[in-house]
């Protein structure tokens, strides 16, 4: 027990130490994960024998990650992107898998073993790709939804491949390889034994199961948890429909990825769909990060240090040659310009499938042994490369389309409005109904594609676009509007936007949404004319209703609301001013603080004063209450 939860404490200590710092640096958290493998594997020797077993355990957090991914897509979403997933997968697998086998057979190889490494090496890495899209806002963009379709057809290939390995068996490794493993992967199976036509029935039976159960069982089942009221129960629910799907994948030869993938978008128009989100997230973002650490850990340096300039050759070999292809798959299919250059690098490594394929193939004597630590570090250098590729994207190849992205995506930007809404998101869409319906015309920008077709849906015309781009905004006719409202999630991206309009377009009117109290000094101080706190007013008012809730009459409970909003609006400028006054690091610091409490002891006297003698001055609207209420 202590030896595990050693190792327990080990890796989580990497991760919390290591992540922060690799995001802080501006490498990404996928990076912060491999290193730290890295350092508490090969170089530190914290962890050894348990890499692996914890691998296989890691790897379901891609599991969980691709039912997550399915709870996005509604089915005729998933039916739209059927001519990229058959033409534009189905080439990128076919393709590199024969340019690979081919290079295996110029060096010699058997073509079983030469085809096996080619369907292995075909594979990305769906892991690294969709989180990486996800932390810098590029699953909505064409190169992104291009990537995700290629990832999907992949996981689904893999079935197809763990189907025809076994038939590639070759007579003179059977006693070379372990076979104990090979019986193992078949004590437990449905399928195992089984004519063609039979194991054809299970595995319609197992997905029409999926299908069926996730449509009509799984909302009443849900609904039975909920009405407990018990959180963990919704959560352990969570996991048993997650784990249950995947098991029933394995059983029948499926790919348990897959199998949450087809049950997350059964489950996309559920009621249930935010709460399920909401319980499985945590345990995929644990469970991804432990994979990426093990992948990093299992790195055999060993191996590097026998033959440094062959494997690291034989890496970018791989890499290139999967580039290549994509890129002119890109060109094909009119991926343009970055979306292009981000489609070729995000896919150019070899993925956490092809280690399932490698152990597979072992299993059943198809490649020779001495060639799986190779590969397997072919696989790892691929993947632990990747981060460094999207760095380069964003700092050599983002730079020189600035700007192009929204004629690419939309046509170019000829409206010239004197509002211009940046983010179109809950808080922009309000704003932009309110000013539409008093017919002030509007420039709205997003980089949702998917909120941008439903904007659509609903007759509102939005560009698609980084509104932190200056060729944008120059294009979304900043030079001639008047307000730009800042509504955009992300509160760095809203700085940045906010310190651009106003060193760029100094005569704008700039609105901006806050996150909370110290990212609005922050907007202040980037130069932002008003700033408004997202939750305040909304707070603000279920307060109100709190307080008659517990019996105070409603006059009382709306002065005593103005009363709060007025103390709270007074002090607000004496508080910037002693945030502002302070250094970088210090802004919340005792004088702040001291500045704070001041103000909560105002907000507490002036609570406790009766003002119902001059309520005629302020709350012509209320009855107050009878003596004595």
């Amino acid at each position: 027990m202590t030896v595990y939860l050693l190792n327990a404490f080990i890796y989580l200590c990497a991760a919390v130490i290591a992540v922060p710092l690799a995001k802080k640096l501006g490498l990404g958290s996928v990076l912060g994960y491999l290193i730290a493998g890295v350092i508490i594997g090969p170089l530190a020797g914290l962890v050894g024998s348990e890499t692996a077993t914890l691998q296989h355990f890691a790897e379901f957090g891609v599991v969980m990650m691709l039912f997550l991914v399915g709870l996005e897509l509604e089915p005729r979403s998933l039916w739209s992107m059927r001519n990229r997933l058959l033409g534009l997968g189905g080439l990128q697998v076919g393709v590199t898998a024969a340019l690979f086998s081919l290079a295996g057979l110029a060096f010699g190889l058997a073509w079983q073993v030469a085809l096996v490494i080619g369907l292995l090496l075909s594979l990305s890495s769906t892991a690294i790709v969709l989180q990486t899209f996800s932390e810098r806002g590029l699953s909505g963009t064409a190169g992104g939804r291009s990537a995700f379709s290629v990832l999907l057809f992949q996981d689904i290939a893999v079935i197809p491949m763990l189907a025809v390995i076994p038939l590639l068996a070759l007579p003179e490794l059977m006693n070379g390889n372990a076979s104990g493993h090979a019986e193992g992967h078949h004590e437990m199976s449905l399928v195992a034994g089984l004519d063609a036509w039979a194991r054809a029935l299970v595995v319609v039976a197992a997905i029409a199961l999926v299908v069926v159960g996730g449509r009509f069982l799984s909302r009443p089942l849900f609904a039975f948890v909920a009405r407990s009221g018990l959180r963990e129960a919704f959560t352990a629910a969570s996991l048993t429909l997650v784990i249950g799907v995947a098991v029933l994948m394995t059983l029948v030869g499926l790919s348990p990825a897959l199998g949450t993938f087809l049950a997350g978008v059964v489950l996309a128009n559920s009621e249930f769909r935010h709460e399920l989100e909401a319980n499985i997230e945590p345990f995929k973002g644990l469970l991804l990060g432990l994979f990426f650490i093990t992948v990093g850990a299992g790195i055999d340096f060993a191996v590097l240090a026998a033959n440094p300039a062959g494997i690291i050759g034989l890496t970018l070999g791989v890499m290139a040659t999967k580039a290549l292809v994509l890129f002119a798959l890109a060109v094909v299919f009119r991926i343009r310009r970055s979306d292009g250059w981000l489609f070729t690098l995000s896919l150019a490594q070899a993925g956490e499938f092809g280690f399932v394929l490698l152990s597979f193939s072992l299993q059943n004597h198809v490649l020779p042994l001495e060639l799986a630590p190779v590969l397997a570090l072919v696989v790892g250098l691929s993947m632990f490369l990747t981060p460094l590729l999207f760095i380069a994207y964003d700092r050599l190849v983002t730079p020189r389309y600035v700007g192009e992205e929204t004629e690419a995506e939309t046509g170019p930007i000829e409206e010239r409005h004197p509002v211009i809404i940046a983010g179109i998101g809950r808080f922009g869409q309000i704003v932009n109904r309110l000013l539409k319906a008093n017919d002030i015309p509007t420039v709205v920008l997003d980089r949702d594609v998917g909120q941008i077709e439903n904007m659509g849906l609903v007759g509102f015309k939005t560009y698609y676009g980084d509104v932190t781009r200056p060729e944008l905004m120059h294009t979304a006719g900043a030079d001639q509007a008047r307000i730009l409202v800042v509504a955009i999630d992300e509160p760095e991206g809203a700085i940045a936007l906010v310190e651009l309009m106003r060193r760029e377009h100094p005569h704008l009117k700039i609105l901006a949404r806050a996150y909370d109290r110290s990212h609005c000094y922050r907007l202040r101080e980037a130069g932002a004319d008003f700033v408004v706190i997202e939750t305040y007013h909304s707070a603000l008012a279920l307060g109100a209703h709190a307080l008659q809730a517990s019996g105070l009459h409603p006059f009382r409970a709306e002065q005593l609301r103005w009363a709060f909003d007025s103390v709270e609006r007074s002090g607000h400028e004496d508080m910037y001013a002693a945030w502002q006054a302070e250094s970088e690091g210090e802004r919340e610091g005792k004088n702040y603080l001291a500045r704070y409490m001041q103000l909560h002891d105002v907000m507490n006297t002036i609570m406790t004063r009766d003002r119902a003698d001059a309520h005629t001055r302020s709350e012509r609207g209320w009855t107050p209450p009878p003596k004595g209420y």
